[in-house]
């Protein structure tokens, strides 16, 4: 069993979708005033739920958990940085090495936290 779906609640499934149209560089499959759906290179989906409209009710608040996005080198993540930043995406931790690798954090328009990172040699020898 391998996780291959990620839903995250959010309070505008329309502003969410736009941010992550721009993010992803690509067109949802599916999005409606309540859920968006876009389906990414690697073959998992990434969703967004209309906060207020899931079942059971959300109990989790945005930034309770961490999406984070494998990138090539370090100067590919410092360039995504600068971009996210020249964007208006909020960085809320600059580039910097981690135990697990070279990484930066940024938030979606909910708060949810986005963390590119370069895995660091053993890790990335890990999941090969």
């Amino acid at each position: 069993m391998e996780p291959i779906y990620t839903i995250l609640y959010v309070a505008d499934v329309p502003k969410s979708v736009a941010f992550y149209r721009d993010l992803f560089d690509k067109e949802p499959i599916h999005a409606s005033p309540g859920f968006g759906l876009f389906t990414l290179e690697n073959g998992t989906a990434w969703a967004l739920w209309q906060r207020d409209e899931v079942e059971p009710v959300v109990s989790a608040q945005p930034g309770a958990a961490e999406y984070c996005f494998a990138i090539d080198s370090r100067e590919a993540l410092e360039t995504l940085a600068a971009t996210w930043k020249g964007q208006g995406i909020l960085v809320v931790q600059e580039p910097v090495d981690l135990d697990f690798g070279y990484t930066f954090t940024a938030l979606d328009p909910d708060g949810h936290r986005l963390r590119p990172f370069v895995p660091a040699p053993e890790t990335a020898a890990a999941n090969a």
